[in-house]
């Protein structure tokens, strides 16, 4: 069973970038996601607020990226969190483990400029070695 979801919405506040103590980037966004639908004829509007997070390269570009308002596309786990309170109360909460997000050109314009990284980042690809040129070819085997 896949537990994904992508989530449309506008950020109610700037991203909140903070640091673990060994140094890795986090940061938490909040953002409305809006629906509208008709009831007897009339125009009807439900808000849903989320919460999200994102860690290391991708939360630090989020924080400079976005800032209240902006709209953006956000595709994650769901995640959920219980502990009880000082009184005794058991809470929950579900927040998305956010893997990827971006903004929304439905009705704005953005330009993308890519970081430099010096690690490669999670999905980094080892560079494509140079070609060699095979000569221990064995008697039954084509040298191409």
């Amino acid at each position: 069973m896949s537990n994904s979801v992508t989530l449309i919405g506008n950020l109610v506040e700037d991203p909140e970038l903070r640091f673990t103590p060994s140094g890795v980037a986090m940061a938490k966004i909040r953002f409305a996601v809006n629906r509208r639908y008709q009831k007897d004829g009339e125009w009807q509007e439900d808000t849903s607020f989320f919460t999200g997070t994102c860690w290391r390269d991708m939360a630090e570009n989020v924080a400079e990226s976005f800032t209240k308002g902006t709209r953006v596309i956000v595709f994650g786990r769901l995640s959920q969190r219980t502990w009880e309170t000082n009184e005794g109360e058991k809470r929950s909460v579900v927040e998305i483990d956010v893997q990827d997000i971006g903004p929304s050109v439905r009705w704005a314009t953005t330009t993308v400029t890519k970081t430099p990284r010096a690690g490669g980042g999670d999905f980094a690809q080892p560079a494509p070695a140079a070609p060699v040129a095979r000569t221990d070819f064995g008697p039954d085997e084509a040298p191409f």
